[in-house]
């Protein structure tokens, strides 16, 4: 099934404006949920809005929005509040500064998305554009139902890759950790020496596909079970070994690799041949001599 636009709109570089579509990169329509039932009855829970103070339920239009600007104390915002500051949605992707690609912090990235020409008049300036963008990132603005986005866009295969970024004062920073504090100045050399070689017995190229949401499997595997009324049988987890010595444990670490990555080498047919003569020659000399160890061991 070809891939649904969520929405249209149009990417802007200064005075250059490309009609583009706007596709969800990602899919969560494989991620198992529940609802929550009654477990009397198996009827669905509805939730309600309860005011404590009136100890009574709350209808929809009765509820308005408050932001507490001290501990108990509030002030409304209404419609007209919010609409006062609520940007008008352009359904333009501006891209204000561009940046090596690189120098975009992981952690800021939010949701991702595709983005591809808007009809085949917008094909060549979009690949233009596209090709021109190459190693860098376009940083910029996205104002769409009532919220303004900071995006990032850079060039993925034969499209565009649109990323929606936190904004700075959203990213907690790493010195706050106070646990982070207390690590060791210098760290032991042989054994650093030694974890990157474990390290580096499972490097390799990157295929995420090859990993697989365990979780996820093992619930539609009860699920299936429970739906056909079978017994559900658990499945018996190995259970991490303890690490006592980190030295003992990066040994045996790199001790386990080695020895799963050990294969039997096969002789070659000539060799092979030669080799079982001689071997068959030498077995049929000390057969003589070895009989009579034989018949002492069955008495």
């Amino acid at each position: 099934m070809a891939a649904r636009p969520t929405w249209k709109g149009h990417l802007k570089v200064s005075l250059v404006t490309v009609p583009v579509r706007v596709f969800p990169a990602t899919n969560a329509t494989g991620v198992i949920r529940f609802n929550q039932l009654h477990a009397e009855c198996r009827t669905r829970i509805r939730q309600k809005k309860w005011c404590e103070e009136c100890d009574t339920e709350v209808d929809k239009s009765e509820i308005v929005k408050g932001f507490e600007f001290e501990k108990g104390r509030y002030v409304v915002m209404d419609d007209d509040d919010l609409a006062k500051a609520k940007p008008e949605s352009t359904r333009i992707i501006n891209l204000l500064r561009f940046a090596d690609v690189e120098s975009i912090d992981p952690i800021y990235v939010e949701r991702p998305y595709y983005l591809a020409p808007d009809g085949k008049v917008a094909g060549e300036a979009f690949a233009v554009l596209r090709e021109a963008l190459e190693g860098k990132a376009g940083i910029g603005k996205l104002a769409l139902l009532g919220r303004e986005y900071l995006v990032a866009v850079q060039p993925r295969e034969r499209g565009l890759m649109m990323f929606t970024l936190r904004a700075a004062s959203e990213v907690r920073r790493m010195s706050a950790i106070d646990e982070l504090e207390d690590l060791p100045e210098t760290v032991n050399e042989a054994e650093v020496q030694l974890a990157r070689q474990v390290i580096g017995t499972f490097a390799g190229d990157l295929d995420l596909s090859e990993f697989t949401d365990e979780y996820q499997a093992e619930l539609r595997r009860i699920i299936d079970a429970k739906v056909a009324g079978e017994e559900v049988v658990e499945q018996e987890a190995d259970s991490p070994a303890k690490v006592v010595n980190l030295m003992e444990a990066l040994r045996k670490s790199l001790d386990q690799v080695s020895a799963s990555k050990k294969k039997p080498v096969k002789a070659p047919a000539k060799r092979a041949a030669k080799g079982a003569r001689k071997r068959a020659s030498a077995s049929a000399d000390a057969g003589a001599a070895a009989a009579p160890v034989r018949k002492r061991k069955r008495a």
